[in-house]
């Protein structure tokens, strides 16, 4: 390849190096987004009638079809089973939401209403995609779920694997910076706060399929910056971590774990400042 002029030609033969049996990402963007626009249709500017509401899901439950036809020969059942079986879900996922949506309501001071949180939290779009996407991940529909959660993943900042197992009512507030694992296990009513990592303690290949995230247990609270490590972290029911701290251990439940700083408040009167900050 010594010029743009054979870079066509170089570019066609990678293309046929690559494996093309592969959903789209354009399609599963749309369709992930159709599909909340189904559950939620307020979002947009639509008269919602009833026809309307058959109409949709019967065009999703055709897309989702296009979607994985792709993926035909290596799905572990076939594409009509896993589409009832997918939509099947549907009812339970969307009370989920609702529930999910509440404690938002009921939690965050800011939250006025189930509706305002459903139309702009980014925290709420990230639970959905998650609680989409895990049942994709769980009838082994290879590539659509991370697919998906990697597109909330870029419009929110929150990065929750499609693998991870989480409770009701779930709660997280701000988000951004947010990763949860794909061993990560997440108990009920659980609160997490932005640029928390539930993480594992290592990276190593030979991991794969090894539970290697931490568990959090019912009622636990994560505050701003905390960092969870490790498969064998358990972190107990009705426990609060406070801000920047740094797990990578268990927790007993009822524990209150924070870090301590040392936070200095004196008057800037006479006080010799350094010539340059270095930020």
């Amino acid at each position: 390849m010594s010029s743009i002029e054979d870079f066509p030609k170089y570019l066609y033969e990678q293309y046929n190096s690559f494996r093309k049996e592969v959903p789209s990402m354009t399609k599963s963007h749309r369709f992930i987004d159709n599909l909340i626009y189904f559950l939620f249709p307020f979002k947009i500017d639509k008269k919602c009638t009833l026809p309307l509401i058959d109409l949709n899901l019967a065009q999703l439950q055709l897309d989702f079809k296009d979607l994985i036809t792709p993926l035909e020969s290596i799905l572990v059942e076939p594409i009509n089973d896993l589409c009832t079986k997918f939509f099947n879900e549907i009812p339970g996922i969307y009370e989920s939401l609702t529930e999910d949506a509440q404690l938002f309501v009921d939690f965050d001071p800011a939250a006025r209403s189930r509706e305002s949180v459903i139309l702009y939290y980014p925290g709420f779009y990230a639970i959905s995609v998650y609680r989409l996407s895990h049942v994709l991940f769980k009838l082994k529909i290879p590539y659509l779920p991370r697919m998906i959660s990697e597109f909330a993943h870029s419009k929110t900042g929150i990065d929750i694997h499609p693998g991870a197992v989480i409770g009701n009512h779930f709660f997280i507030d701000h988000g951004t910076g947010i990763v949860i694992g794909e061993t990560t296990q997440i108990g009920n009513n659980v609160k997490i706060y932005q640029g928390v990592t539930l993480g594992a303690a290592s990276v190593d290949k030979s991991m794969k399929g090894k539970k290697r995230h931490p568990t959090l247990e019912d009622n636990v609270i994560v505050y701003s910056g905390t960092t969870i490590l490790g498969g064998e972290t358990i972190i107990g029911h009705d426990t609060v971590i406070g801000g920047n701290v740094w797990l990578t251990k268990s927790v007993p439940p009822f524990s209150i774990v924070y870090h301590e700083s040392k936070v200095v408040i004196r008057n800037n009167k006479n006080f010799s400042k350094p010539d340059n900050f270095v930020i």
